[in-house]
């Protein structure tokens, strides 16, 4: 079994004639939650759309699991062991939360199911909507549905894109305790602006900066680095 269950080497990624990431190298260890932080526009989103092939890497090799999937499309990566929650939820608020969640399986089997159950644990506003469309959900509920359906699959990577953004404060705490049980089970790839959240959430963390790594360590050395968290982050 591998050491790291995801591993970017030398990563380059274009938008057009846009170079966005220019060499990222990063390594995830299996069973923990890694953070990704940076300014807006550092890259992170595209990092994680790199990961599931939305927008392929133009070189560098990105391995997962021990196989190289720099070149695969977007649902052999899901059907590979990773899923994605998306910064704008992908939420289909006509569908009501079971439509969503059975669109969202890969096999509607048992194991599926039982992995549904799961879910109702960790969210149970899921279940009390059951039958109800994903747009009446607060927006709390929806980020909700994002990860949850996620679950229903038999992934060993979560990437999650800035579920906190739009949350009320409370609502950011019931998340990031959700993310800590999450992660008992399923390793995390979490981009995060709320730095309260990344280090309650995080174990290792690398930051990007126009698109190439500044700087890598531990969530906890971090919080206490008051110079890097301004120089990288904005944080005073």
């Amino acid at each position: 079994m591998p050491e790291f269950i995801l591993s970017l080497h030398q990563v380059h990624t274009f938008l057009g004639q846009h170079h966005i990431l220019q060499g990222v190298s990063l390594q995830v260890p299996e069973g923990q939650a890694l953070v990704l932080l940076g300014r807006n526009g550092a890259g992170k989103s595209t990092t994680l759309r790199t990961v599931m092939g939305l927008t392929p890497a133009r070189s560098g090799h990105i391995v997962f699991n021990g196989g190289d999937i720099s070149r695969a499309r977007p649902f052999e990566i899901a059907r590979a062991g990773i899923g994605f929650v998306p910064e704008d939820q992908a939420v289909l608020y006509t569908l009501t939360v079971e439509e969503n969640f059975r669109l969202a399986m890969l096999e509607e089997d048992q194991a599926s199911h039982d992995r549904q159950e799961a879910v109702f644990a960790l969210f149970p506003d899921l279940k009390k909507f059951w039958k109800s469309k994903a747009g009446v959900l607060s927006g709390g509920q929806k980020q909700m549905l994002a990860i949850g359906r996620t679950m229903v699959n038999d992934h060993r990577l979560l990437l999650i894109d800035e579920p906190s953004k739009g949350l009320a404060p409370i609502l950011v705490d019931q998340l990031a305790e959700s993310l800590n049980q999450i992660k008992s089970r399923t390793t995390i790839v979490l981009v995060e602006q709320n730095f309260r959240m990344a280090s309650r959430v995080g174990g290792d963390y690398y930051i990007l900066d126009d698109g190439v790594v500044a700087h890598q360590g531990r969530m906890e050395e971090l919080a206490r680095d008051h110079q890097l968290k301004q120089k990288y982050l904005g944080i005073a």
